[in-house]
């Protein structure tokens, strides 16, 4: 079963052609971190029409590095949601389109599907189910119970931003630049993470849900009070701004992995899965493995090219997606608010 799998739910442009749901033949990701950079954050009008640039060539790229012609593939898949509107309908119109004049099925996936199947391209051997998943990117912060492959039952969300959005926005603060979550990253191992006592907040109605946007505000009035001046140059970023980002990554990973804890102890899941674009984050995997390790659970994390956004992961998805009769139409439109159910 060989799909031919495309991504642009933000900025990343990426196409890729999976065998199965496990073996990779090709992925190639365009990205638009540096365009965006200047602005401190992703432009959604500016993503989509660097999208509409780069969709075809990307997809090109990925169906010669696979070997493969348009006529041999099986399928087409696309993410559908959640994401940016334009983005989406950039990615989902070429995708309708291939699948139009090679008569292809087209199968619409859901993008935190994607990441939840990611660790499965790289893992040696299958994954225990059921697994508990913690889905940490720039956009989303979820928890879900994985029963089966294919089926996701949500256990916690965000109330406000998204763990890997809390990054970007500190950073900005700072004047460390877009994204944020790599520069805090290499930055905070020069900190001292016990400098400051930032706390995450906790749900007064006992939810296990979690919220980020505390943290951001306490950074900024530390940020105003003790007149904390903004990064220059990131060679020569001061003492005071590295032990202020150790200390913020150090609340957020723990948030995290509390409640990852917390709802393993309670669900007593096969396995543990860590993915998006956070869990590139090296404190982040470290606390999450001692964690596991604790818990006598093995821990599954995607490779870093496959943690952050990518087609791969699509191809995974639409696989499971694939096998439970799951198709689209040349109806299909973009849903920037889907739930994964």
């Amino acid at each position: 079963m060989r799909l031919l799998a495309i991504e642009t739910s933000c900025d990343e442009t990426a196409a890729a052609v999976v065998e199965d749901g496990r073996r990779i033949l090709s992925n190639v990701v365009s990205t638009q971190a540096e365009i965006h950079a200047r602005y401190g954050g992703v432009v959604p009008e500016i993503a989509s029409r660097h999208h509409i640039e780069n969709i075809g060539p990307v997809i090109g790229r990925a169906m010669s590095e696979s070997g493969m012609e348009f006529g041999a593939l099986d399928a087409v898949a696309v993410t559908q949601g959640p994401g940016l509107i334009g983005s989406l309908l950039v990615g989902i119109q070429a995708a309708k389109a291939i699948a139009l004049v090679h008569d292809k099925p087209l199968v619409p996936v859901h993008h935190i599907a994607g990441h939840i199947q990611a660790p499965f391209l790289s893992a040696e051997g299958e994954i225990p189910l059921p697994a508990l998943c913690l889905v940490v990117s720039g956009g989303h912060t979820s928890l879900f119970e994985m029963p089966a492959e294919g089926k996701y039952h949500l256990l916690a969300k965000t109330r406000d931003d998204a763990a890997g959005e809390a990054f970007d926005k500190v950073a900005k603060l700072l004047g460390l630049g877009y994204p944020g979550g790599p520069v805090i990253d290499r930055l905070a191992q020069r900190g001292n993470p016990e400098s400051h006592d930032f706390t995450i907040a906790r749900m007064k109605d006992g939810s296990p849900d979690f919220s980020f946007s505390g943290i951001k505000t306490a950074v900024l009035y530390h940020v105003r009070r003790e007149g904390v001046a903004p990064a220059i140059d990131l060679a020569n970023v001061s003492q005071e701004i590295c032990d202020l980002v150790a200390s913020f990554q150090r609340a957020v990973v723990a948030s995290l992995v509390r409640r990852m804890v917390l709802s393993a102890k309670e669900k007593r899941p096969g396995s543990l899965i860590l993915t998006g674009g956070v869990a590139a984050n090296s404190l982040l995997r470290r606390e999450a493995a001692k964690a596991a390790e604790g818990l006598g659970l093995p821990l599954f994390v995607p490779p870093i090219a496959l943690s952050t956004d990518n087609a791969a992961m699509i191809g995974a998805a639409a696989f499971v997606a694939w096998r439970k009769g799951t198709r689209g139409g040349m109806d299909l439109n973009g849903d920037p608010h889907l739930n994964l159910a």
